[in-house]
């Protein structure tokens, strides 16, 4: 006697699993989390500039202002999130910097009460590049 497993029954419940998920899949909620900004009812204040921390080789920059330690940069920070409402920080880093020290500023730009820290990409053509030039 040879025992075999009827699969017929498992074939028709996949079947309306199926047919069920097709039915409830165009019906399913989707969301995507974006943080707008609130509407205002009257005249609203010109925004703020961007704080953009430049990482060099032998110093950090803040708005094109130098500055020499991390210390200094940090206290900074905290100076200038304290006057601002929102803990957005622009991070540029020059080509021959170390990661490390990119990522020691960004940490400390973190500690001092950056909330969303964006990467920019270096403006100048790198390597001799022509792109963009004509030539």
């Amino acid at each position: 006697m040879k025992a075999d497993i009827n699969v017929t029954p498992l074939i028709d419940v996949l079947l309306v699993l199926l047919i069920i998920f097709m039915l409830v899949a165009p019906v399913a909620p989707r969301a995507l989390e974006a943080s707008l900004p609130s509407r205002s009812e009257g005249p609203s204040d010109p925004a703020p500039a961007s704080l953009v921390l430049e990482v060099r080789a032998d110093t950090f920059a803040l708005n094109t202002s130098p500055v020499l330690t991390l210390e200094d940069l940090e206290r900074r920070l905290r100076a200038a999130f304290a006057t601002r409402g929102d803990g957005t920080l622009f991070v540029r880093v020059e080509g021959g910097v170390a990661y490390e020290r990119a990522v020691a500023a960004i940490d400390a730009a973190h500690g001092a009460g950056a909330s969303r820290i964006g990467l920019l990409e270096d403006q100048a053509p790198r390597n001799g590049s022509t792109a963009g030039t004509g030539q």
